[in-house]
């Protein structure tokens, strides 16, 4: 394993866990409750803080500013945390607070490309593999799933949802849940479509992606109401971890779901047992 190299004008408070292999430049900070784990390179002028850990592999680039405190005005002092996953780029001025009430965690999931100017803001869960381009801004509470990708300059609402795998446009404002393997841009933020390319991209099955393609079109494009689209959608397609994915998503939501003309989609009856004995018997 390589030689730990921290810059001799690099602050690194005393009790921060430093692992093996791990490259600090000069000016960067690092307070003494960090973790950071092995092979990072935290690049100059970088400033991490608070109950933070930085998984391995992962690089932070100058002026970005980890594990600061949360900018919820609810915030009384409690201990949070912070963590970056593995093999993470975090890039130039990008802000990952800490998060607000008691033990409560952000958190940035492995593979994940943050780039220059983004904000990460309390209680958020961003999962693996995620793309935010320059410049996205995430309120307080925001839920990003894996894989998805998130254009510039993108703003999203306070406890939203961005689903797997879905691709959000550039300059759009994201007031409400986007469902996963979806397309869409704007102000209002609308609904283009399934993410079709991305799901090739990602190797999934035709068969697959029919039965997605059948979901969204009786959610989006049948004219009946959402409760009964996600109960045609249990009874007509056939089961798997995606669709069974795609209801609760849509079950689950706090918010209502994005509509194609911008408006919302809200579900009124809770999900049932009765779609995941179906699925347990296709597994099987």
């Amino acid at each position: 394993m390589s030689k730990t190299n921290i810059h001799p004008t690099a602050i690194v408070e005393p009790n921060a866990k430093i692992g093996q292999g791990v490259t600090v430049e000069a000016y960067a900070t690092i307070k003494g409750t960090v973790t950071i784990e092995d092979n990072v390179t935290i690049k100059s002028y970088a400033y991490i803080d608070g109950y933070t850990t930085i998984g391995s592999g992962t690089t932070i680039w100058p002026f970005a500013s980890i594990g600061t405190k949360t900018q919820d005005r609810k915030f009384r002092g409690e201990k949070t945390f912070v963590v970056i996953g593995k093999n993470c780029e975090i890039r130039e001025y990008v802000s990952v607070n800490a998060s607000c009430q008691e033990n409560s965690v952000v958190r940035v999931g492995d593979n994940c490309l943050i780039m220059a100017y983004c904000h990460v803001a309390h209680n958020c869960e961003v999962g693996n593999n995620v793309t935010m381009a320059n410049g996205v801004n995430l309120a307080g509470h925001v839920i990003i799933e894996d894989f998805a990708n998130i254009g510039g300059m993108t703003a999203v609402h306070q406890f939203t949802r961005i689903g797997c795998y879905s691709m959000v446009g550039g300059f759009s404002r994201v007031t409400h849940d986007v469902p996963p393997y979806t397309i869409g841009a704007g102000v209002p933020y609308k609904l283009g479509g399934l993410n079709l390319i991305g799901l090739k991209r990602h190797g999934f099955p035709f068969e697959v992606r029919k039965d997605l393609t059948k979901a969204f079109r009786l959610i989006y494009r049948s004219g009946i109401y959402l409760s009964e689209a996600l109960e045609r959608i249990k009874k007509e397609i056939k089961p798997s971890l995606y669709i069974k994915h795609w209801l609760e998503f849509c079950l689950a939501s706090r918010r209502g779901l994005i509509d194609l003309q911008g408006v919302t989609l809200q579900p009124q009856e809770p999900f049932e047992r009765e779609y995941e004995e179906l699925l347990e018997e296709e597994v099987t």
